[in-house]
């Protein structure tokens, strides 16, 4: 435990009003927090940064302030909340930030997590990091899609890391998958087995040329994100992936622009799975079978850099500048592996 910590506080990054991220979140000392029943806290070796995290400065699922960012993460157990059985102080896990109740979240020493994995022998903390939100996101909406073995699956923004992730999840379920991405992860996409093809002008010739007219298309393709956090108008991709679709929109699911696909009857899985927030039932179950397979060689987010608490400005100006080419991390704990 580092000095900072004999007195009940801690380093973390968090915001005291909305705005602009640069503008907002603040590296300071806050009181380290206490798990609830059901909880965990870890001590922090690594935290996952997501253009979610940016979301929550501009007032996504707003809460009381201050309120911290940081949704994935991975450590070591440092203290369990009543009730917690199956974990043990000392443990390594990985998992989903709590980022609502404690006016700090996973880009701090310590966080408190209400779901967590052991993490596996062989995969690293940094890399452990990158898996929950992409994991999540990617299984819960390829589940949605109903993808299986034969079917022909497009994924648009096969870049990004929740496209990278979906990627390779709907190639385990033994589909065919098309894909748009840049020169970044063109040559890894193919590796795996996707036939890939450029974003821009033409996309909708390119790919029904390559495979005509999928079965099942996922939107997660990146956009410029300080126009669209900053209220700009961006171009939407979905109305060339229901051309793609063969005119079809109820075959397009996107995770990306959830206001424009209702106008156009496209699918954006909220309210399909009653139960859930807005309707959707969060699928961090997978993340253990998933934390196995990055162990076996067999799953991958890129990791692009992990930066030193201090470094979190470069981290966020890379993220928002669509600059990160991979996933980035932050690394709270006084003494971190040295990764990527």
């Amino acid at each position: 435990m580092t000095d900072i910590a004999k007195d009940g506080t801690m380093r973390c990054l968090r915001l005291h009003s909305y705005g602009d991220p640069a503008d907002v979140l603040r590296l300071e000392v806050a009181p380290i927090p206490t798990p609830g029943r059901g909880a965990i806290r870890i001590r922090v070796n690594a935290c996952g940064l997501n253009p979610a995290d940016w979301a929550l400065c501009r007032g996504l699922f707003p809460k009381a302030l201050p309120r911290g960012v940081g949704l994935d993460v991975a450590g070591v157990v440092d203290a369990l909340g009543e009730g917690v059985t199956g974990v043990a102080i000392g443990d390594p896990v990985l998992g989903p930030a709590n980022y609502s109740d404690h006016g700090s979240a996973g880009a701090a020493e310590y966080a408190i997590v209400n779901y967590w994995t052991p993490l596996p022998p062989g995969l690293g903390m940094a890399a452990a990091a990158s898996l929950p939100m992409v994991v999540e996101t990617a299984y819960r909406c390829i589940d949605w899609l109903g993808v299986r073995a034969g079917q022909t699956v497009m994924i648009s923004g096969g870049g990004s890391m929740i496209g990278f992730g979906a990627v390779q999840m709907a190639l385990l379920r033994g589909a065919r998958v098309v894909t748009t991405a840049g020169e970044t992860f063109a040559g890894q996409l193919r590796a795996m087995g996707a036939l890939v093809t450029p974003y821009g002008e033409g996309m909708v010739a390119r790919v029904r040329d390559l495979v005509g007219t999928p079965d099942l298309i996922f939107d997660c393709a990146p956009t410029n994100l300080k126009q669209r956090l900053s209220g700009g108008t961006v171009e939407s991709v979905l109305p060339d992936l229901i051309a793609i679709a063969g005119g079809d929109p109820a075959r397009v699911l996107t995770c990306v622009d959830m206001a424009g696909a209702p106008g156009l009857g496209v699918r954006n899985g909220m309210n399909e799975t009653p139960g859930g927030p807005d309707g959707a039932v969060l699928r961090y179950d997978k993340l253990g079978e998933f934390a196995a397979l990055a162990a076996a060689g067999r799953f991958t987010v890129p990791l692009a850099r992990t930066f030193a608490f201090e470094e979190w400005p470069e981290a966020l100006e890379l993220s928002m500048n669509g600059q990160a080419r991979g996933k980035l991390v932050l690394a709270p704990a006084a003494a971190t592996e040295s990764e990527p």
